[in-house]
């Protein structure tokens, strides 16, 4: 593919099945009509087809353990269909499905919006209608010390219980925690890194350890058999949902799922004044206005000066 100037304006010219096709760029600028034929160039490698060849092409271009989960979800629904053969009719059927298999709508919405990056991804004037269901309000649900202490209790199998004290003193969502292994564990320094490498992860941040997880992982340590700190019969565990909400239940917490300790993590930082930013961070959240928007209700000083104002 190159630049050629036609009538005074710059074209993307290449050549297709023997012939020489032309698509204008729409501007007179040499250095804009470079960075507009790079991206035609992207396009042209992006594949065409179905709905699985463009999400598989998506994930290894920015894929994400979260992008590949929903993939396994969406799959079976939209995998063998052509873009255009995504509407509100077959987002729906999605929907329905999706619940009926007792699924919250903040999942099924994560799931859709996978799906919708991957096909702008691949077309920005894609032909798809990925419709949303409604997005739910933040979680309000959270443990209170004793309850969480009831959970650790309840949690009898090690591995359990030790996945429990990591979820909440890292903060980490439970992809990362179970994905963390033993060389990501630095005792010298008092650091636990849940993501790999220099690539940023959403979600995956370097956090302090405390006194509590420090014992937790070093007992842990003496036990170990794999590479993977949560670990069990010998092999790194993949899920660990269902074990969890059994502990939930015997603990008299039903409602509490793994995010749940998550949740509970940001909270209890705002309840002991920690600033957003450092929440953020802790989090792992690229901009403290997301955290703020959730959490800072739970601080004792929101609002407190317009609060006095009025007094």
């Amino acid at each position: 593919m190159r630049l050629k100037l036609y009538r005074g304006v710059w074209h993307a010219v290449w050549r297709h099945e023997g012939q020489t096709r032309r698509s204008s760029l729409r501007t007179k600028d040499r250095a804009l009509a470079e960075r507009l034929i790079t991206d035609h160039a992207k396009a042209a490698k992006r594949p065409s087809g179905g709905v699985a060849s463009i999400y598989a092409a998506y994930l290894a271009d920015r894929g994400t353990d979260r992008a590949r989960g929903a993939w396994k979800r969406l799959d079976p629904s939209f995998g063998a269909l052509a873009p255009d053969q995504i509407d509100r009719q077959s987002c729906r059927a999605y929907v329905a499905a999706r619940r009926a298999a007792g699924v919250g709508d903040g999942t099924i919405w994560t799931e859709l919006t996978y799906l919708r990056a991957a096909l702008l991804w691949h077309d920005p004037r894609t032909p798809a209608i990925v419709e949303l269901p409604s997005k739910p309000p933040p979680m309000d649900r959270h443990l209170s010390r004793e309850q969480y202490e009831r959970l650790v209790v309840a949690a009898e199998v090690p591995h359990i219980r030790l996945f429990i004290v990591l979820a909440l003193a890292t903060a980490g969502r439970a992809a990362a925690i179970l994905d963390l292994t033993w060389d990501r564990v630095d005792f010298e320094r008092g650091l636990i890194r849940l993501g790999r490498g220099e690539k940023r992860v959403k979600g995956r941040a370097t956090v302090a350890m405390n006194d509590r997880v420090r014992q937790a992982l070093l007992e842990a340590l003496k036990a170990r058999t794999t590479d993977h700190v949560i670990e069990y019969g010998g092999r790194r565990v993949g899920r660990i949902t269902k074990a969890f909400m059994a502990v939930a239940r015997k603990a008299n917490l039903p409602w509490c799922t793994p995010h749940v300790l998550r949740h509970t993590a940001a909270v209890w930082m705002a309840e002991g004044r920690i600033s957003m930013a450092e929440i953020a961070q802790f989090l792992g959240h690229s901009d403290s206005r997301i955290t703020e928007r959730v959490y800072a209700r739970f601080s004792p000083s929101y609002l407190r000066q317009a609060a006095d104002i009025l007094g």
